[in-house]
């Protein structure tokens, strides 16, 4: 809710800075004017609001990862994402294979069972039954643990 208060502050201003601009460029044709407007009020918003949103809360992707590495190595970006693709593709057919993955100083990733069991509707409260099933578990290493 208050990321949306923020982005409707954030274009209020911009209107109001960029009427006047707009209005002495040109006085006879209001149409076009409105037209421009719009569309200079609306892309610099648009980009305020990524930014900020990327600045609040860092998020790592593959690509950061495969970018990062094609700097310190010195090897092409295109390289460094293929590679980091697949890591990843061996890493999900090892977990399918039921194979426990060890990432020193990372963790560990493995596939763990869960029994079927009993469980309720929330909304009616009658017994539901609930299929075994699989999941992925991670446990962090130690190391991680105590450095966060």
């Amino acid at each position: 809710m208050a990321k949306t208060a923020t982005k409707v502050s954030k274009k209020a201003p911009a209107k109001k800075a960029a009427a006047p601009k707009a209005a002495a460029k040109a006085k006879t044709a209001k149409a076009p004017a409105k037209a421009a407007k719009k569309a200079s009020v609306k892309a610099p918003a648009k980009k305020t609001a990524k930014s900020s949103a990327a600045t609040s809360s860092p998020i790592l992707t593959l690509r950061h990862i495969a970018e990062r590495l094609s700097e310190l190595h010195e090897v092409p970006k295109r390289q460094a994402n293929e590679m980091m693709g697949q890591v990843v593709e061996m890493i999900a057919k090892s977990l399918k294979k039921g194979d426990k993955i060890r990432l020193a100083g990372l963790g560990i990733l493995q596939v763990r069972k869960r029994a079927a069991r009993m469980g309720r509707n929330p909304q009616t409260g009658e017994p539901v039954k609930i299929k075994a099933s699989k999941k992925i578990a991670f446990r962090a290493a130690k190391d991680l643990k105590e450095s966060i």
